[in-house]
């Protein structure tokens, strides 16, 4: 998790991390969370490091966090954005919002995660899943303090 033990404590990025397994497992999408600085404008950084996780980006949900900027980004894939809609999208960002505004950045972030899993619906059945495709997935994307 980016800001390793600053932005979280070590229960609270399991947490986190088991949500997203959880929401990749139900939907056949892969989840990712960067909780961190943008090295530059939220949404251009949010495209790239969504475009970084490579073939399976079609299909993968990147939620970007930025406190210090006070900026939250959801990026979607090809196929994931067939599923949700930018209104799904929106309501969960609206959530996460509220949640950090708080002071609940690991809960504002679950929450999100567990929203866009629920618009997002099952996964398809195995057999239907297009070639190349695992069955859902997440990661945490890790970043180093001070970069």
């Amino acid at each position: 998790m980016p800001g390793g033990d600053q932005a979280f404590a070590a229960n609270q990025v399991e947490e986190i991390s088991r949500a997203t397994r959880i929401a990749g497992t139900e939907t056949g999408l892969r989840f990712s969370v960067f909780v961190g600085d943008a090295e530059e404008d939220t949404r251009t950084y949010a495209e790239r490091l969504h475009a970084a996780l490579g073939e399976s980006a079609e299909s993968s949900v990147l939620i970007l966090v930025a406190p210090g900027r006070r900026r939250l980004e959801v990026v979607t894939g090809r196929l994931a954005a067939a599923r949700l809609h930018d209104r799904a999208c929106g309501l969960a960002a609206l959530s996460m919002a509220s949640s950090f505004a708080g002071g609940d950045l690991a809960g504002g972030v679950i929450a999100g995660v567990r929203m866009l899993a629920d618009a997002a619906g099952p996964a398809a059945s195995p057999g239907l899943l297009p070639a190349g495709h695992d069955s859902g997935g997440a990661s945490v994307v890790p970043r180093a303090p001070g970069h």
